[in-house]
């Protein structure tokens, strides 16, 4: 069944030159960019798209780093989307994401992961409409 998923190519893969590698694992898997754009945003954004997390006490370098470059903000479609995303992604911390995913094969952070994806159905609808509002 073809589902849609949010992604971000977070602010340290767009400083170390990596969006080229990361959408091209996605493409390669089967899934289709539905939309992309580049950008910065801001705390506001961050913190309505982190709201679940606002209130931790590691949310504020997280706001940083997130608001810090631009990123890729993408909507990628294809059969388990999520799922498939998140299995390409790898673990959220890079030292411990197995060797073939994007976080083991780039990250050496639990903060600094290159990529963020939608955990849900639920949530990727509620992010796509926080980031591409007129996406259907």
């Amino acid at each position: 069944m073809s589902e849609r998923t949010f992604v971000i190519i977070k602010p340290d893969a767009v400083r170390r030159g990596l969006v080229g590698a990361v959408l091209s694992r996605y493409e390669t898997k089967g899934l289709r960019i539905v939309t992309l754009e580049q950008r910065r945003i801001d705390a506001d954004l961050a913190d309505r798209h982190y709201a679940e997390h606002v209130e931790q006490p590691w949310y504020p370098p997280l706001r940083e780093f997130i608001t810090s470059g631009p990123l890729v903000a993408l909507v990628l479609e294809g059969d388990a989307a999520i799922d498939a995303v998140r299995g390409l992604n790898g673990a959220t911390d890079g030292r411990r994401a197995t060797p073939g995913s994007i976080r083991g094969d780039y990250s050496l952070s639990n903060r600094e992961n290159l990529v963020h994806a939608s955990d849900s159905p639920e949530s990727s609808a509620r992010e796509i409409g926080l980031w591409f509002p007129g996406l259907s």
